[in-house]
């Protein structure tokens, strides 16, 4: 069973990121793409809010006993698979720990304007929260 308080805190934060990354949405591409201090700042959102729904997907995978997954990106998948998030959902979510993984470890140079491109799939992160917190 999951622990109420951790996933609703985690979440919590996730939106708190969507929060703050939904401003660049009204920033003009160019100006975040010429501005280092943004870019910074935006990367480091993304990365924050994905390791959040990476964090709340390895908890239920753990405490409902479905694990451990593979991967981070597993870890979505497997949610999509009980039935927590619809698939279509958790292959977008697999996608997005995928991103996280360019982020942190820098497997490839990270392309920014593929990261403020990316901006337009938030949308996608609030209906990851909103489904997990079902489980509340």
């Amino acid at each position: 069973m999951v622990d109420p308080e951790r996933l609703r805190r985690i979440l919590q934060r996730v939106s708190e990121d969507i929060g703050r990354l939904r401003r660049y949405e009204r920033v003009d591409p160019e100006d975040i793409l010429g501005d280092e201090t943004r870019i910074g700042d935006l990367l480091r959102r993304f990365q924050t809010a994905l390791e959040g729904c990476i964090d709340a997907a390895q908890h239920v995978c753990a405490s409902e006993g479905w694990g451990p997954p593979d991967s981070n990106a597993h870890a979505m998948l497997v949610l999509g698979q009980h039935a927590v998030v619809p698939r279509d959902l958790a292959e977008a979510l697999a996608d997005h720990a995928r991103f996280r993984n360019v982020l942190v470890h820098l497997y490839a140079e990270v392309d920014v304007a593929r990261a403020v491109a990316r901006l337009s799939r938030l949308g996608e992160l609030e209906r990851y929260v909103a489904a997990v917190a079902e489980l509340i």
